[in-house]
């Protein structure tokens, strides 16, 4: 007998709500609950007209990565610079790794993986990557 859950989560159900970024939507894919934690995936998108407020920041993870659903996004990592995601790409962010977002299209939207579910982000007011 399994003690974990099959969770589902279709499109036509969805349910959009801001989150750690103001410039963006979170639709919550129910993966932490079905983890107890250890996971939480979720759709982001653009919120269009909001303005981007993003310092270096950096976030307490064990594993991150984000895939491109629809348009683009470009962000800045430390050691590694600039560089724009488009429809399919994807980007493992290093645990820890200091980044910023540099600017998106008004209809980007990506998937996001991180564990765990819960995690600290770091925000650098003043600091630079260059």
């Amino acid at each position: 007998m399994h003690n974990s859950k099959v969770v589902v989560s279709h499109a036509r159900d969805a349910r959009f709500e801001r989150g750690l970024r103001s410039f963006f939507e979170y639709r919550d894919l129910g993966m932490a609950d079905a983890t107890d934690g250890r996971v939480v995936a979720h759709v982001i998108r653009a919120v269009p007209g909001q303005a981007l407020h993003n310092p270096v920041h950096s976030h307490e993870t064990q594993f991150q990565m984000v895939y491109i659903l629809n348009g683009w996004i470009e962000f800045e990592y430390e050691g590694y610079g600039a560089t724009r995601l488009e429809a399919g790409s994807c980007v493992y962010q290093p645990p820890g790794i200091k980044h910023k977002e540099l600017g998106h299209s008004d209809d980007l939207e990506m998937l996001e993986i991180v564990m765990p579910a819960e995690f600290r982000t770091e925000v650098f007011e003043q600091a630079t990557l260059s």
